[in-house]
């Protein structure tokens, strides 16, 4: 297999086929603008990705580059389609001063330089010593000349090059640092993949307004979460104890996800809630998981599972791998499932969506689950949904869709409007 060290020409040429194929695969959706087209198509990924096969550089995937002493990832190459979502977001423009959050591979930060031009600089920041070695050397590499990479804790930004005109994060953040606000020029803009609770993130494009910051769009996203002061860690419950269904927790998960109390509770009796509330095949559930997140007492949790585990029957998750879940202090499980329901209209297939509980309150938490999936589906499932970080934030009415999520420095509130 042909790999990125190969410099043969039939090699170089084999990189731009495959780079323009994958921008092809990308413009429309989500490639909507000429310059993000033209800077997918001008990097070169491969040289980013050294030693990895041409093929697998240029396919629409994450490349997973460096893990922790427990083998857990803690940096990545990201899937190219979150990459351009991302710069789509981002609004950046010719001469623009820009501060990256996450320098990685420099992959992001050369395709950011391409986009801002000779008369434009890039700042990217990592916490790691030897991502930003090896960020250099790949920009220096691909002859990219207008990148800084600082080794530093992106949590405090860059002040030395402030102001920045636009502000991006390729890490997940649980909460917007002062900093980042602070370096941000009065028009600026900010993209961040905010978790926001639970396991629902996304990336959110923030602008200076009279009151705070307001969302001017979101995409749905995850990404690894930031390291350093504002560090959001990930935690794992087996429930099995053979590491076939396993909960991936977060901060605001750990008063209800003791691993004691849950381990073994798929082995008790599963009880079922159905909610009448139907989705068309391929429809995204992103703001019924965000719905969940804002209104149950333990948000939403990523409920990972092998592919054993269902085909034995243990568990009935929405997707193959995966199933969004909530637990009880109790040791109690409830987690969201579908079975086939009528056809629509026009003959396209449709699911309905469903609840499973365990454990000792199983049923009554299934039935709350199910509940608040109808109380969506009935007053705010049409509504769009607004995010801020606002100076001062406003009282939370929740049956009303307004919640403000707490945070240590600056709430964020999200409001079906």
């Amino acid at each position: 297999m042909t790999t990125a060290t190969n410099d043969s020409p039939s090699s170089f040429a084999s990189a731009a086929e495959l780079r323009g194929k994958l921008a092809d695969r990308l413009r429309g959706q989500p490639v909507r603008t000429p310059a993000v087209e033209a800077a997918l198509r001008g990097v070169p990924r491969h040289l980013f990705l050294p030693g990895v096969p041409l093929e697998a550089a240029y396919a629409d995937e994450p490349v997973y580059t460096k893990q922790d002493g427990s083998g857990a990832s803690i940096s990545a190459a990201s899937q190219p389609r979150i990459v351009a979502m991302m710069l789509e977001q981002l609004q950046l423009g010719p001469g623009h001063r820009v501060l990256e959050l996450g320098a990685g591979t420099g992959y992001n930060a050369a395709l950011m330089a391409a986009i801002a031009g000779e008369t434009g600089r890039v700042t990217t920041v990592d916490v790691d010593e030897d991502l930003v070695e090896g960020a250099r050397k790949n920009l220096a590499a691909a002859g990219v000349a207008t990148v800084d990479v600082v080794l530093g804790d992106g949590a405090h930004g860059h002040p030395e090059a402030a102001p920045y005109d636009r502000i991006i994060a390729t890490v997940g953040a649980y909460e917007t640092p002062m900093a980042w606000l602070d370096q941000l020029a009065p028009d600026g803009r900010l993209v961040v993949p905010l978790r926001l609770a639970g396991a629902a993130s996304r990336s959110i494009a923030f602008e200076r307004g009279p009151d705070g910051w307001t969302s001017r769009g979101s995409e749905m996203c995850t990404f690894m979460p930031l390291r350093g002061i504002a560090d959001d860690s990930r935690g794992s419950i087996d429930l099995t104890g053979t590491g076939e269904v396993t909960l991936q927790t977060h901060k605001d998960n750990n008063d209800a996800t003791d691993q004691q109390a849950l381990t073994g509770v798929l082995d008790t009796p599963r009880r079922e809630a159905w909610t009448g509330v139907l989705f068309a095949s391929m429809e995204s559930f992103e703001w019924l998981y965000l719905w969940l997140a804002c209104r149950l007492a333990n948000p939403i949790m990523r409920m990972n599972v092998e592919r054993a585990a269902k085909e034995r029957g243990l568990v009935s998750p929405m997707s193959p791998t995966v199933a969004m879940s909530t637990t009880t202090a109790d040791g109690s499980l409830a987690y969201l499932t579908i079975r086939p329901a009528e056809p629509a209209e026009d003959g396209g297939k449709r699911f309905e969506v469903g609840v499973i509980g365990h454990g000792p309150t199983g049923q009554q938490l299934a039935d709350h689950v199910g509940q608040e999936i109808s109380t969506w589906d009935r007053g705010f499932r049409a509504r769009a949904v607004h995010f801020a970080i606002p100076h001062t934030p406003p009282a939370a009415d929740p049956d009303a869709g307004r919640f403000v999520l707490p945070r240590p420095h600056h709430p964020v509130t999200v409001t079906w409007e």
